[in-house]
């Protein structure tokens, strides 16, 4: 018997913080805008696509950003708002299915293959979810539409802003076969560069190797890599996160070496136990977080048998897994602490800032 194919869409909103400064200071349209802190160590929240034809990216250094295009508008973060706005689009969600697995508060996958509406296809709903957006919102949408996360993540990418690409299951095979190594989710640079040095240019070349040479090369990423290669990914929507994590982190005034940076973590612990003491929540798994001076993102976790109660036990397991870090010359300018997999439900996003 075959299977059905499932119908997945994943829907991503436009330069989503930039897209709401500009709905909401017409001033600013046409001009480079970037959302950020102004300030020396800061780094880009998002940048609308006037400021994206400079060069300009999220996480991005601010100094650098001000380099390439000295004349961009530079706009604070507002997350409470973009909170509110993301609440209600996944309100929108809500009225085509009930099957929706948030990624951040711009992007989310939906599975729709249990629709009973009248609208007859999948690319037909997320037309109607993308114009529900942009009336209520005046935020447009990108959507993709396919039978599986990863090929509906690439193609909602396809035809960005406000369009949307569907790669239907016989396309499938076809539209990998041309598709560059490097927009496969997760390959970045270093990965594509030592793809295209073993002669995998595209994703038509890559599902020509064997399981066990990807394996060789990549290590256990190179199972998920076949199987990509392939068009194949059997990954429900998940509307509940089994990895929910409640944290908080901190950017220092200067970069600090290792054994510096350990004299932050009882305030992060402070902050953290404050915050789970308020959720009425406890946590087995801690997780420490730090990013190095330019700006690459280490993350040491530990899962305990019991759940971690109080500030005290918080700070006993971190200390541990400072020294699994490598003690870098230029140091780090970000530690951050969470806690997941807890011991009382609760819906929280995957890495939630204490205020």
């Amino acid at each position: 018997m075959n299977t059905p194919h499932r119908k997945i869409i994943h829907i991503d909103m436009d330069a989503f913080y930039a897209s709401v400064a500009l709905r909401d200071r017409p001033e600013l349209q046409g001009k480079p805008v970037v959302v950020a802190w102004d300030a020396p160590r800061s780094v880009i929240c998002a940048a609308s696509y006037e400021a994206r034809r400079y060069g300009l990216r999220s996480a991005m250094a601010v100094t650098t950003a001000k380099r390439l295009c000295p004349q961009a508008v530079y706009v604070a973060p507002d997350f409470d708002r973009y909170r509110a706005i993301s609440a209600h689009i996944h309100g929108i969600f809500r009225r085509y299915t009930p099957h929706i697995e948030p990624l951040s508060l711009d992007e989310a996958y939906l599975d729709v293959s249990g629709y009973d509406g009248p609208l007859p296809y999948a690319r037909d709903i997320a037309r109607a979810i993308r114009a529900d957006i942009a009336a209520e919102t005046g935020l447009t949408a990108s959507a993709g539409i396919a039978p599986n996360k990863f090929l509906a993540k690439i193609a909602s990418d396809w035809r960005k802003p406000n369009g949307q690409f569907v790669i239907a299951p016989s396309q499938v095979l076809p539209f990998l076969a041309q598709l560059p190594v490097g927009k496969i989710p997760g390959v970045g640079k270093v990965t594509e560069r030592k793809m295209q040095q073993l002669g995998w240019h595209t994703v038509g070349q890559l599902a020509q190797a064997e399981r066990a040479q990807l394996v060789l090369h990549f290590g256990r990423w190179g199972h998920r890599l076949y199987d990509l290669a392939r068009g194949q990914d059997s990954r429900p929507v998940q509307s509940r996160h089994e990895r929910q994590q409640l944290s908080t982190e901190i950017t220092l005034p200067e970069d600090e070496s290792l054994h510096r940076i350990e004299r932050h973590l009882p305030a992060l612990a402070a902050d953290v136990a404050a915050h789970l003491r308020r959720k009425q929540l406890s946590g087995s798994c801690i997780t420490l977080k730090l990013k190095s001076a330019d700006f690459h993102t280490l993350t040491r976790s530990q899962t305990f048998s019991a759940p971690l109660e109080g500030e005290s036990a918080l700070l006993q397991a971190a200390r541990p897994l400072l020294q699994r870090f490598p003690d870098l010359p230029q140091g780090y300018r970000l530690i951050g602490l969470g806690v997941s997999h807890f011991a009382t439900a609760a819906q929280l996003p995957l890495w939630e800032s204490v205020p």
